[in-house]
């Protein structure tokens, strides 16, 4: 039985946890099941888009499994009923006699059984198809394969090499290309030395971009040496003479400034609350750009027929609003026009939503036609050229009255990107009566991009950071605090009480060790319990062990949401003590791994310990949960540390 998953699988699961939503409405024989990518058609494969009656194929926002959970099991209770219905015409009995499990039907009363592949030469084409409002979908207490630990369909092939990412391709005749795309965002490039480069061995084409010059060659090390002698003279662009590390007094100055920006939250009376406090409080937040640090390099396989009015694409791709990735707009030809492979993705975290590559790509096939063309960026190329989540600024202020209770909370953030640095701002989970918060623009020619967990990560390591400040000086716990601000929300308060518990908080920590807790909502719900040491002769803060507490509504796959806690603390570790990308002059300073510094294994968590909160609520996002969570919950160790020095 073939199942298809519209979605990317970049190692988050949904290789196998959509297919298995199917099958469990399908009464399918899991062991008998086969899965590949579906075609990328929206109109019949998409989920729910954000625009009412849209549909998307497009993996980002930890949206996957909570935006295809109905789609899936109404399609697989759609099929269940037409082998039914087709059955029940081939026996000449009710339908309702009959009853499905594990692949096959059987006639109660007769105790005939006929298995659904025996079923498919009899398949009886209904006039209509039941209609998805309509069709009896399961009851949770009765789930076979949702809620079970199912190994994933694709780690075999992942063990034993066969798996196939965009970068495996290999096509008769391709070809291969590069782009040069300097080291200033923007700029705008002027070649000087064409005709030497034509003239190197393996050279077929030069592709001029407006911030790049593109090569094609017979082989990559070709493309490479070419693109290494290339001599170009560079255009000035906005991001010249940008200096990351000196910005932060001009995103000072805008935070002072008494105009509000674009408001995102404005609940109550903020100033009133101000006025009556009996204690106000006001820190700045920053942090710096990071980069995605996708494992594969980017990379795309494109075909171009030769009257150009045709292509096939091979590419990692998180999809996004247009399935066909941008080719048919290079090509000027209809989309139906572009056929689409989508392949594995060695990582994206948000990278690969932008079809940057694919475009790039799409250019160089289309001067080659109908030789297909494999482009590939290196390391180097990303690094310097990549698209970074924002630098920020968070301005927090915050007041008590004369109980202690939190009675206002006002939060600026100043940095590029609108929702890549506003998102995540709101406390829908902390009952604080008076809330403002907004957004001041500024700009700085610097490419951006969503980055797991996107404005989460800054803005609620900004936000649980003032809750431990808060704490500590109306000395009170800061698991205290929090329980106090959950009276209104009982979901987010049992993971804070199952964290609590299962990280033992109430029990000290050996001495130079300390725990943090920070709680995050990002679709799902989580708290999070961190344990570090501080050495200080280096300053370097190890985190030793981290619990976590999830709420997710109905769990798809137990063990995958709990290596995807895994992964997004161990991401999240890495990007609040290594990662930073630095900028002097509009250009990036790091080119590698070797001065983009990542958490190595020595430098990871000695244990992390995950429990699943149950519920029968829809699914939930859990992919970009764990990673906002950890920043917080380290400076909140961190501040216990310093402060009983």
């Amino acid at each position: 039985m073939l199942i298809y998953n519209p979605a990317s699988e970049m190692g988050q699961g949904s290789m196998t946890s959509l297919p298995l939503i199917f099958a469990e409405e399908m009464d399918a024989d899991w062991s008998k099941v086969h899965v590949e990518f579906s075609p990328q058609e929206s109109d019949i494969y998409g989920s729910p888009g954000w625009a009412p009656g849209s549909k998307l194929m497009f993996t980002v926002g930890s949206r996957t499994t909570n935006s295809y959970f109905n789609v899936m099991r109404k399609a697989g209770a759609q099929a269940r009923s037409i082998l039914l219905f087709t059955a029940a015409q081939h026996w000449k009995v009710p339908v309702e006699g009959l009853s499905t499990s594990n692949s096959l039907i059987t006639h109660k009363s007769s105790g005939k059984k006929i298995s659904y592949a025996e079923l498919i030469p009899f398949l009886t084409e209904m006039e209509t198809l039941p209609d998805v409002s309509e069709v009896a979908l399961k009851d949770a207490a009765n789930f076979q394969l949702i809620g079970t630990d199912i190994p994933r369909t694709e780690i075999p092939s992942k063990i034993d090499g066969t798996a196939q990412f965009a970068i495996d391709v290999r096509l008769p005749n391709m070809l291969y290309g590069v782009l040069e795309r300097g080291n200033l965002h923007g700029a705008k490039p002027t070649l000087l030395n064409e005709s030497e480069i034509l003239g190197l061995e393996g050279i077929v084409k030069i592709v001029p971009f407006d911030y790049a010059i593109g090569i094609i060659a017979t082989k990559l090390e070709q493309a490479l040496k070419a693109k290494s002698q290339l001599k170009i003279d560079w255009s000035t662009s906005n991001a010249s003479g940008f200096k990351s590390e000196e910005i932060y007094r001009e995103y000072e100055k805008i935070a002072n400034q008494n105009q509000s920006g674009e408001v995102i939250t404005n609940e109550g009376n903020v100033n009133q609350a101000f006025r009556n406090a009996s204690k106000v409080y006001q820190a700045d937040f920053k942090n710096d750009y990071v980069y995605h640090a996708q494992l594969e390099p980017l990379n795309a396989v494109i075909q171009v027929t030769e009257d150009l009015q045709k292509a096939e694409v091979w590419v990692g791709s998180q999809q996004g609003t247009d399935t066909k990735l941008g080719v048919p707009g290079v090509l000027g030809i209809p989309p139906e026009n572009v056929n689409v492979h989508l392949q594995y993705l060695g990582g994206g975290f948000g990278r690969r939503s932008l079809s940057d590559f694919v475009v790039e790509c799409a250019v160089l096939a289309k001067e080659v036609a109908p030789k297909p063309v494999k482009l590939i960026w290196t390391r180097e190329d990303d690094l310097r050229y990549g698209t970074y989540r924002p630098m920020s600024l968070q301005r927090i202020k915050a007041c008590v009255d004369s109980s202690g209770t939190i009675q206002a909370f006002s939060h600026t953030v100043v940095g590029d990107g609108g929702n890549l640095v506003a998102s995540g701002i709101r406390n829908d989970h902390y009952a604080i009566p008076n809330q403002f918060a907004d957004w001041r623009s500024t700009s700085h020619g610097i490419r951006l991009k969503h980055w797991r967990s996107v404005g989460h990560g800054p803005n609620k390591f900004a936000i649980e950071s003032m809750m431990d400040q808060i704490a500590y000086d109306q000395k009170m716990d800061p698991v205290a605090l929090r329980r106090k601000l959950m009276v209104n929300s009982p979901r987010a308060l049992a993971t804070l009480e199952k964290a609590v518990e299962i990280s033992n908080w109430e029990e000290p920590s050996p001495e130079g060790y300390a725990k943090g807790v920070s709680f995050v909502e990002h679709g799902s719900l989580g708290t999070g319990v961190v344990e570090i040491s501080l050495n200080r002769e280096t300053g370097e803060i190890k985190v030793h062990r981290v619990w976590i507490a999830l709420d997710a509504g109905t769990i798809i796959q137990p063990d995958n949401v709990k290596a995807q806690m895994e992964g997004g603390i161990i991401m999240g570790v890495s990007s609040a003590l290594k990662e930073r990308i630095s900028i002097v002059n509009g250009q990036v300073q790091q080119r590698n791994f070797n001065d983009y510094s990542l958490l190595r294994m020595q430098d990871a968590p000695e244990s992390i310990e995950t429990v699943l909160i149950p519920s029968g609520e829809t699914p939930q996002g859990v992919g970009e949960t764990a990673t906002p969570m950890v920043a917080g919950a380290i400076a909140n160790a961190f501040y216990i540390l310093q402060a009983n020095i």
